[in-house]
């Protein structure tokens, strides 16, 4: 590894003296190019991470000399994946420059993948804020590009996100788009009631017994099987034990609906704060009797 390193130093000490000798404009940055090309790959090869990525940067700097931004927006992207490893920050730099460069020559899928990608980092540092502004970002030019599958997951992304920082509305709107999407397909209708249930725990958050029952008969109007589900009893059940302000039955309605099928993290957190608050009343009630 020593002497990956070693020899990634050497390209990039010849690559410098090309840039800063004389020589015909192109030929300079291309044999340059060439050279930050061979260290990068060495220092890779050296697992020296943040060399290869500021190695890369040099390349970038050397194709945007050349006006290839194609290329240029390559070398950013490969930076990004180098940082990643050692430097969260750079590597979210990187990728925003190569975003730009993709979205000035018209390449709107890359540059929706890499928003994605710099959404998952801002994921990774619990940035939830930061996430949902980037999966926003790349859901809408995957939308540009019809492709809706990837769309679809940036939306679910901001859904979970939005709901865990208590924005509930913005999140049922996403879940049950997403639903009514599904429904027109054969391959995404069984994900139907997952997205609807989700949307339904997003409204017991809310505290609204009557938004949360109107919900249910929009749900049912949506998709008729719905009301025949475990989903929606789940749904109706808890509904039920809010309006009579009853916490054993609530969480009655979790256990036998969790010994079928397992909660996930998310939708626990999400019941918890709806059972403390159920908790929160009864006590406030107690105290005025």
């Amino acid at each position: 590894m020593a002497d990956q390193i070693a020899r990634g130093e050497e390209f990039e000490k010849k690559a410098e003296k090309k840039l800063s000798g004389w020589g015909l404009f192109s030929s300079k940055y291309e044999d340059a190019a060439d050279l930050f090309d061979k260290a990068a790959n060495a220092f890779k090869l050296g697992k020296s991470w943040d060399q290869a990525g500021a190695v890369y940067v040099k390349l970038a700097s050397c194709h945007l000399k050349l006006d290839s931004k194609h290329e240029a927006a390559n070398a950013y992207a490969d930076a990004a994946h180098c940082y990643k490893k050692t430097n969260t920050k750079e590597s979210i730099s990187c990728l925003e420059q190569s975003v730009n460069l993709f979205l000035e020559i018209g390449r709107l899928n890359m540059s929706a993948r890499y928003y994605k990608e710099i959404a998952e980092l801002y994921e990774q540092e619990q940035n939830l804020e930061q996430a949902i502004n980037y999966y926003e970002r790349s859901a809408d030019l995957f939308l540009s590009e019809e492709v809706t599958t990837s769309a679809n997951q940036c939306k679910q992304k901001i859904a979970q996100f939005a709901a865990q920082l208590e924005q509930y509305p913005k999140a049922i709107e996403i879940y049950e788009e997403i639903a009514r999407q599904s429904l027109n397909n054969n391959l995404l209708k069984y994900g139907v009631k997952g997205h609807l249930l989700n949307a339904g725990i997003c409204q017991l958050c809310k505290g609204d017994v009557v938004a949360i029952n109107n919900a249910l008969e929009r749900y049912q109007e949506l998709d008729p099987t719905f009301s025949g589900t475990r989903e929606y009893k789940l749904l109706a059940d808890l509904a039920a034990a809010i309006d009579e302000e009853d916490i054993a039955k609530f969480t009655g309605a979790i256990k036998e609906f969790d010994s079928m099928t397992q909660l996930d993290a998310w939708k626990t957190t999400l019941l918890l704060r709806v059972k403390e608050a159920l908790k929160a009343k009864e006590l406030e009630e107690d105290d005025l009797t």
